[in-house]
């Protein structure tokens, strides 16, 4: 029986998503003790990772990244061991320390990039370029034409490149997919998704900089939408409307450029019928109410030729009361933190681990021979193939934003491009 390896992986970013840290201290949102170190610590419990680093920018946030881990991971369950190398080192400050990180790993390993979007692109490449598979947050990355590269590298390579896009294993999600299929063909989608104004202090550093809400949060139902018409219908042209006066005023004072609610409307064709085509529409905001009771409001709907789908997935009939905070909708089948009977872990099941531990499993098989990179592009998980189209939407709508045009989607030969 051939040998399942353990995987030794590097998490790129040390924010919110990976260690529940903030640069303003601990997360107040609700994923405190984030979501990649967490679940990678343990998978190292169950025997499937083994040595793990965390590269940053900013070497003088450790000690109290390793502070807030201990106290809040290792504190809270057992046989949850949190220790990682550390890049930079020494309290050094250097936005390149990622190819020192990358430059002593050995092919086969793994690099996991949860880091501004602006750098996934560059990151990624070095990893892939040297042998490593990727795990990449969405967006991938901002421009279709890198998305296209990565696709090349990642096949010249023969690794893993996976995008988190982790509403897929949502099983609200993947059971919708399959009932839409169902449905005939594909006539209008429409999808909402929003967080607090608070995430503007959260993200200042980069909101309206390096990225955009619409790349931010749209890119989760966009992905849904385009997992959904997979041989149903392709994008062909996308519109983009933007509001803004929120994120540039007092206390935010974000730059200038930076857009309060992104919608992107799609028009899409029937891959099966000349006559059928659909529309869809994306919104996307980082300016909702404080204290509404959910961190992320997202729902979508979608219409067909035999039916319809309505899917709220911010209450799910599940919602606690405190006397200091009111009242909040809780969703641990994303997340799910509260502790097992036994005193460890026990949010296997959520989607957000579920992501990770599948890109996981995927390279320790490759590397051990049982499976190829290619074969995860026969399949519905989201690899850099698989999720082009996304990309594309995302890139459409940015173009079409700052040259106020529609922006046309087109296959050449086996590349998607934009008009």
């Amino acid at each position: 029986m051939t040998e399942l390896k353990k995987l030794n992986a590097l998490m790129c970013g040390t924010g919110e998503y990976t260690t529940g840290w903030t640069g303003s201290g601990a997360s107040t949102s609700d994923k405190k003790i984030g979501v990649i170190a967490l679940t990678l610590f343990d998978l190292r419990r169950l025997g499937k990772v083994d040595h793990l680093g965390m590269v940053g920018v900013n070497g003088q946030k450790f000690p109290a990244i390793r502070s807030h881990l201990e106290k809040n991971i290792a504190g809270v369950y057992k046989d949850m061991d949190v220790t990682f190398e550390e890049f930079p080192k020494n309290g050094e400050i250097n936005a390149e320390s990622y190819k020192k990180a990358i430059d002593q790993m050995k092919p086969g390993e793994a690099v996991i990039i949860f880091t501004p979007d602006s750098t996934h692109f560059p990151i990624a490449l070095y990893a892939i370029e040297r042998g490593l598979h990727v795990l990449v947050t969405k967006p991938a990355t901002q421009l279709l034409s890198h998305h296209n590269t990565l696709i090349d590298a990642a096949r010249k390579h023969n690794v893993v490149c996976f995008v988190e896009h982790h509403k897929r294993y949502d099983p609200v999600y993947s059971d919708a997919k399959t009932k839409a299929a169902t449905l005939g063909e594909f006539n209008f989608f429409n999808a909402w998704m929003s967080q607090p104004k608070s995430q503007l202090e959260t993200f200042r550093a980069w909101a309206g900089k390096d990225s955009d809400i619409s790349y931010y949060l749209s890119s989760h139902h966009i992905d849904i939408c385009c997992w959904i018409l997979q041989g149903i219908a392709v994008p062909t042209r996308v519109v983009a409307s933007a509001a803004t006066g929120i994120a540039t005023s007092e206390p935010y004072n974000c730059v200038p450029q930076t857009e309060d609610t992104i919608t992107l409307l799609v028009d899409w064709q029937s891959t099966r019928s000349r006559t059928h085509r659909g529309t869809a529409v994306y919104t996307a905001s980082w300016t909702a109410p404080l204290k509404a009771g959910i961190h992320s409001a997202q729902h979508w709907y979608y219409m067909a030729e035999k039916g319809d789908i309505n899917v709220d997935q911010a209450h799910r009939g599940y919602d606690v009361t405190v006397d200091d905070t009111g009242k909040a909708w809780i969703n641990p089948f994303y997340m799910k933190y509260s502790p097992s009977e036994t005193g460890h872990f026990d949010g296997q099941r959520g989607y957000g681990y579920i992501s990770i531990a599948k890109f996981v499993d995927a390279a320790r098989s490759v590397n051990a021979g049982l499976t190829t990179p290619a074969y995860y592009d026969d399949t519905g998980l989201s690899t850099i193939a698989n999720t082009v189209l996304t990309t594309a939407i995302l890139n459409a709508g940015r173009i079409s934003l700052d040259e106020k045009r529609p922006v046309g989607i087109k296959k050449d030969g086996d590349r998607w491009i934009l008009e």
